[in-house]
This record gives structure tokens, C-alpha cells and sequence, in this order.
């Protein structure tokens, strides 16, 4: 008797997201190419009136509202052969109770191996499933992680299944079986990354939607922005501000003539491959490539590492770090595993932690290393729970490793916080403090925020003690991350950005990593959006992930002396040229190469945040200087395709927008695009 396949009811929210679930209308879910027919199921079933098929380029493009078919409670179906409309169309009606095997008490329990499908998508390079339109240069080559990887519509369908499924089938997993294979035939991926990756991902996601009071469209709005649904229930919140009096503002002045200045290591986002082989394929139709059996052939694996969706050896990491010598300090802003999210364990998480802490240590000496945590530490990747979660399913495993792995370079209360949040602080030197920021608890990726997204482990407001200690004893502060803070949610973003605006006369320099690429963001004063108060640095990666050379950041700063400000005066980036040193002969180290000073090549009378606002400015006008600095973004390797006007657009308006959402700091630019388009296009380039 033949088996229903890939032809489901779920039961949505109607778009507005405040009707309850019991009386949201059904609709159908069906790939493309499959023409509607009756999905029956026991002593009745569920018809759907004739309508043509879903003709639409990609299966996820079907697998959303609106759609005009609705279901409707029909007559139990005859016995014998499909109708004839269903015959007409190729299609084969579900003969009744025997339809869904798995479950036959249940008529929709396969919305929830749908739903978990659907997280395969978390493992996925969205270019597999959504390629760029011919404007977006900004995105063309890069596939991107995570909720990024969902659409609005596919995320309704997601969350909306959970939920209902969560009531009818609380063993989630007898069904992920069904799940990896829907993910198989939607073809998603491949067999292995389908099961791997519902695997990995279900149990986390369902944990944190069952706690959660979002309903899905508010979910999404949370994870993919106000254009998919408003989450008032934990949209907006706004801590308040230390009572005491900002100081006066004192504009920035540089060192005196001969004082001493300090250079900063400064590496993010290694990404280290252990299955890494020279010679295998480069092209593949994995997320990850690089790794197996060597192979003939042009698209190869080069030794020191390729430019394609590739990590990086450790040999490539061991060179680089042989540089370590005449620095100050090393900042290091996490993402050390590789990118093969979808098959990642603990153990591989903490291996990956523990062999490069190792190497760092043993190569850069005596220097004393400031980390940060990654999104990419954690398994599944993105998972970091607030400290509230206690349990399997609570972060303490990576916590306590980073611990004992950094135990070395950071003092015991800082190693406490470390242990409590993943975020801490600690002295530089006299005069100089350091905060080091998890900014996994602002990240949209963060399916944990589901639950509450209000100031995940009251961090901004440690911070603010922190930041209020500092201003006291006439400290300046260092705030280094990884997530840069206009990638965060809106809620967080906002409230960072008016504590950087209080305490703009402490807070020295920012620095952050994730994008892999070399950029900025801009901070203005609240009160006219005009005066440049801050400026985050994003520096580029170590790894090649995706099409760029290997690369890492020296920052030049005020040093150790009375009065300094301890801010940056400079900053030069290195980079390995891939294909220079890949034809060299075996065993000639790599040549690494300054590609630029900041200052040098775009002529800055000082690296202020005035300097950096101005070179904004510049560039909208000064073609030329802007694909210099588009260059230099891309690490020396751009994409094939130039940043034109669309691109433009949303590049000068990221690097105005220290705070995520806000249309008022890219009016002064004049963009031609509307902000919508400009956000969407900039969004879709956060592949990391």
C-alpha cells in the first residue's frame, strides 16, 4: 500500500502571530513540483481543494505562509484506488491509517520531525539553499551559519511545528529518524549531515523552545528581526545608569612627544581543522571542505591553506604564532574548532580549546594571553545557555575547561566569572584594565535567548560596576569580544551603546572579532548622533573560511606612563599570501606580510574615532579610496565580484552603526537604498 511522502498539514499562527493555536487556521506544506491531494488518516481525514503545485525554484520557498490552501476536515476517505485528481497529477493519496506509520494514533506528529529537518538548516551554507541576487556582491561567495540561515517563512513553520508537535509527541528522539530523512528527501544535505545535524541540534532547541513563552512569530522576530514578528513579551528592556554624574568629556589628544607606546597581538576566529589534508578536495558539497583522502585534480587542498569554504592546519597556526615576539600583550577573541558544526562533540570542542591554548603558550612564551569565548566553542554551535540553566544542558563543561586551560594567564576572581559566565576582568598593567565580554549572550544565534533575553547573566550590568570601579580609580579600560556589538540584539545593542556613551572617558578601545573580515563600528553621543564617542575594531580572522588569505592584527597603543590614555594610535594587519606560499618548494616557511597601516593607507591624521567617522565620509565620495579599503577588508583576496553601489551602501552604513536597527546614524550618508533593503543586505553576510 503506498505511503504518504512530504504532503503535511501544520497548523500556523496567522501572520500578526496573536491568535491561539487551537484556532489558527491550517495550511499546507508541500514540495515543489507535488500537486495537493487528500491526506487521509483514521476514522477521517483532512482534504485539500484543488489547487495547482508549488512551482517554486527551491523546496524551503513551499514550506511557508502565506500559502493559499487551507485545510479542511473531510469525509473519511473510500477505499481503493488514489482520486482521480491525485492520480492526474502523479501524486499518490495516503491511504488512511497506514499513511503515517511512525505515529498512527497521532494525525500530525510528523510536524516535528519536519521541524527538526528544518535545524539541519543550522549546519547549512545558505548558498545551498538560497543563492545571492546578482546586486548582492556583499554576500556572493560567503555561506552563513546558523538562524541566517532561515527564512521568516521556513521559521514560522519551524517553531510553529515545535510547538504543536511538543504537545502531541514528547519523544523527540524516536522521532529523528523521520527527521533526517525529511531533511534527506527535501535534500537539505547529505545523508551524513542530515543525521548529524538533527542529531545534535534537537535536543537544545527543544529544551529552550518548551521553557520559552515566545510564541513563533515572536520567536522569529527575536532570532531574525523585527521584519519577521514583534516580541514585545521580551523585546525592549533598558537598564539604568550608575547615579553618579558622567565627567566632563575631554576630547582625545595624542601621546607627548617620545612616550612609550605598546603593540597588541591581536588574534581571532583560528579555526582549526584537524582533518585538515593537504592535496584533498577543495570543492565539495559539504560546508566544510579540505578534509579526507588527498586527490588529482586543479580544486585541491594547497599545504599552508586554500581559498575556498576551508579551516585551517595547525602547522599554518604554528607559523603564525612564531611571529609572537616584541609584543605587550595578545588579545584573543575565541572561535578556535573548525566549521564542521553539524558533527561536533564536547570532546572535539574541548580538544580543539586545549592544543591551541597549548601552542599559544608554548609559543608566544612569557606573553600573557587575554581570551575571549567564541560562539563556536560551544556544541551545538551558538548554544549558551544562561547561567540559570544548570544541568547537562548548562555550559559549565566549557566554562570550567577555558579555566583550567587560561588558569596561567588570568588572576583567580577573574577565573571566577570565567566559571560563572563565560566574562571577566582583569588587570593589563597598572593603569590599564580589561574586560573580556561573552558575547554569546547577545547573539541572535543564541537559541537560548528564547527563554529570556533580558541581560543574560547580568553581564552589561557587571559591566557597569566594572566600567564605574574603573572611572573611580582613574583606570582605563580594553573591552575585547567576539560578536561585534551591532551584530547583537537589538535590546542588548542599544543598552551597550549607552553605556559606552557614559562611560566614553574611561573606555579606551574596543576590539572584537567573528565577521572574519577587516572592519569597524562607529559610536556617536546619544543626544545628536554626530559626535564620534567610540569605535569598535573588528579585525580579520586567522583562517581562510571563506576565499581569504590567513591573517591577524597588531594594535599600536598609548603605553604605560601617567596620564597616558592607553588608546590606539595605529594599527597594521599581516596576511599569508595563500598563493605565493603554496608554489613555494616544501619546507620553506611562510613569508608573512604587512599589508597595511591603518593610518598610512587612508591617511588619518590620528586613529581617534573622529579619524575613522571621517574616512567614512571620504569613502562615500572618494570611489577609489573605497575599494582600497574594500580590499583590505577581504584580507588582500576580494570577492570575484566588485562591491557596487547596493554593496556600498551597506558597508558604510555597518561601519556607522555601533547599535543594530537604527535607520538615524546612515541618514548622514544619503543611502539610496531604503534601511530595510540596506539591513537585509548586510545581514545576510554574517556568516560566521
Amino acid at each position: 500500500m503506498p505511503r504518504a511522502r512530504l504532503l503535511i498539514c501544520i497548523r500556523l499562527p496567522a501572520p500578526g502571530g496573536h491568535a491561539p493555536l487551537h484556532s489558527a487556521p491550517w495550511q499546507l506544506v508541500t514540495p515543489p513540483g507535488h500537486a495537493p491531494a487528500a491526506l487521509g488518516h483514521g476514522a477521517g481525514g483532512w482534504a485539500l481543494p484543488t489547487a495547482p503545485p508549488c512551482t517554486r525554484p527551491r523546496p524551503l520557498s513551499c514550506l511557508a505562509p502565506p500559502l493559499s490552501y487551507k485545510c479542511k476536515r473531510s469525509a473519511p476517505p473510500p477505499a481503493g484506488p488514489a482520486p482521480p485528481s491525485a492520480m492526474a497529477a502523479g501524486v499518490r493519496a495516503p491511504p488512511g491509517p497506514m499513511a503515517l506509520p511512525l505515529c498512527p494514533s497521532l494525525p500530525l506528529c510528523p510536524s516535528l520531525p519536519l521541524a527538526l529537518a528544518l535545524l539541519a538548516l543550522l549546519a547549512l551554507p545558505l548558498s545551498a539553499v538560497s543563492p545571492p541576487g546578482p546586486e548582492e556582491q556583499l554576500v556572493a561567495e560567503a555561506p552563513r551559519w546558523g538562524w541566517r540561515n532561515v527564512s521568516c517563512p521556513a521559521c514560522r513553520v519551524l517553531f510553529g511545528a515545535l510547538d504543536l508537535a511538543l504537545q502531541l509527541e514528547p519523544n523527540v528522539a524516536r522521532v529523528g529518524r523521520v527527521a533526517s530523512r525529511l531533511c534527506q528527501e527535501l535534500r537539505l544535505a547529505r545523508p551524513p549531515v542530515c543525521r548529524q545535524a538533527v542529531q545534535l541540534f534537537q535536543g537544545d532547541v527543544v529544551a529552550a523552545w518548551a521553557r520559552s513563552v515566545l510564541r513563533p512569530p515572536e520567536a522569529c522576530g527575536l532570532l531574525l528581526g523585527p521584519s519577521c514578528g514583534h516580541w514585545d513579551i521580551l523585546g525592549a528592556w533598558n537598564l539604568s545608569l550608575p547615579a553618579a554624574p558622567k565627567p566632563p568629556v575631554r576630547p582625545p589628544t595624542p601621546p607627548p612627544p617620545g612616550a612609550p607606546t605598546a603593540r597588541i597581538l591581536f588574534l581571532t576566529d583560528l579555526h582549526w581543522d584537524r582533518q585538515y589534508v593537504p592535496g584533498s578536495a577543495a570543492a565539495c558539497p559539504d560546508p566544510l571542505c579540505c578534509r579526507g583522502a588527498p586527490r588529482e585534480g586543479p580544486a585541491v587542498a594547497g599545504f599552508w591553506g586554500t581559498y575556498s569554504k576551508c579551516d585551517l592546519p595547525l602547522h599554518t597556526i604554528d607559523a603564525l604564532t612564531s611571529n609572537g615576539t616584541g609584543f605587550a600583550a595578545a588579545y584573543w577573541t575565541g572561535d578556535i574548532p573548525a566549521h564542521d558544526v553539524w558533527q561536533q562533540s564536547r570532546g572535539d570542542q574541548l580538544r580543539a580549546l586545549r592544543t591551541v591554548t597549548a601552542l599559544l603558550r608554548a609559543r608566544l612564551g612569557g606573553l600573557r594571553v587575554f581570551p575571549a569565548v567564541g560562539n563556536h566553542e560551544a556544541t551545538p554551535v551558538n548554544a549558551f545557555p544562561p547561567p540559570y540553566v544548570r544541568g547537562n544542558r548548562s555550559a559549565a563543561w566549557l566554562y570550567d575547561a577555558m579555566a583550567e586551560a587560561w588558569q596561567d594567564w588570568l588572576p583567580p576572581a577573574a577565573l571566577h566569572t570565567l566559571r560563572a559566565g563565560g566574562f571577566y576582568t582583569a588587570q593589563v598593567w597598572p593603569g590599564l584594565r580589561l574586560v573580556s565580554l561573552n558575547m554569546n549572550f547577545c547573539s541572535q544565534a543564541n537559541f537560548w535567548l528564547l527563554i529570556n533575553a533580558t541581560d543574560p547573566a547580568g553581564q552589561l550590568q557587571w559591566l557597569m560596576g566594572v566600567l564605574a570601579d574603573a572611572e573611580r580609580d582613574g583606570e582605563k579600560v580594553h573591552i575585547i569580544g567576539h560578536i561585534p556589538p551591532a551584530h547583537c540584539l537589538r535590546s542588548w545593542s542599544w543598552n551597550y551603546y549607552r553605556i559606552v556613551n557614559r562611560f566614553e572617558g574611561t573606555i579606551a578601545a574596543q576590539f572584537f572579532g567573528h565577521t572574519h573580515v577587516d572592519e569597524f563600528e562607529l559610536f556617536y553621543d546619544e543626544e545628536t548622533l554626530s559626535r564620534p564617542v567610540s569605535i569598535a575594531f573588528v579585525a580579520p580572522s586567522v583562517t581562510t573560511y571563506i576565499n581569504l588569505n590567513p591573517g591577524y592584527r597588531v594594535y599600536q597603543v598609548a603605553g604605560s606612563y601617567p596620564g597616558s590614555s592607553h588608546a590606539v594610535l595605529d594599527h597594521e594587519t599581516f596576511i599569508l599570501n595563500l598563493t605565493e606560499a603554496n608554489a613555494a618548494p616544501p619546507g620553506t616557511p611562510p613569508r608573512w606580510q604587512r599589508l597595511y597601516s591603518a593610518r598610512e593607507a587612508y591617511g588619518l591624521p590620528t586613529a581617534f574615532p573622529a579619524d575613522w567617522d571621517q574616512l567614512v565620509r571620504r569613502m562615500q565620495d572618494d570611489e577609489q579610496l573605497f575599494q582600497l579599503f574594500w580590499f583590505h577588508l577581504n584580507k588582500g583576496h576580494p570577492p570575484r565580484e566588485p562591491c557596487g553601489s547596493p554593496c556600498k551602501a551597506a558597508l558604510l552604513c555597518a561601519l556607522r552603526s555601533g547599535r543594530a536597527g537604527d535607520p538615524a546614524l546612515c541618514r548622514p550618508l544619503r543611502p539610496a537604498l531604503p534601511f530595510p533593503r540596506i539591513q537585509e543586505l548586510w545581514h545576510q553576510r554574517r556568516l560566521c
